[in-house]
């Protein structure tokens, strides 16, 4: 069985604490509890990666449970997370976040 090691990069980051920021502004702590379910999903990778479809030239897993897609890539024994995204958002915008970060 391959491990990977999982890296996520700043623009992946700062995706993340928006959304959380979102969420937080929903309901008390469901911001904390989006960030927790969120990095389960990517701590995932260390096993999964490489598994899933391919969207925009990059790996897409989909959060268990919440709306965003992870978008990664892998190398050698490595998975770098590059972006989470809203799957609302319209395909077309979500595209071009991921093509300002390559």
């Amino acid at each position: 069985m391959k491990f990977y090691t999982v890296i996520t990069t700043e623009f992946a980051l700062l995706d993340l604490k928006l959304a959380q920021n979102f969420y937080e502004n929903q309901a008390p702590e469901l911001g904390d509890y989006f960030f927790d379910s969120l990095l389960l999903d990517i701590e995932s990778l260390h096993l999964y990666a490489s598994i899933h479809i391919k969207e925009f030239g990059y790996y897409k897993m989909l959060s268990k449970r919440f709306p965003y897609s992870i978008y990664y890539e892998t190398y050698d024994d490595t998975a770098r997370v590059i972006a989470i995204l809203d799957q609302r958002q319209n395909p077309i915008h979500n595209y071009s976040q991921i093509n300002k970060r390559d």
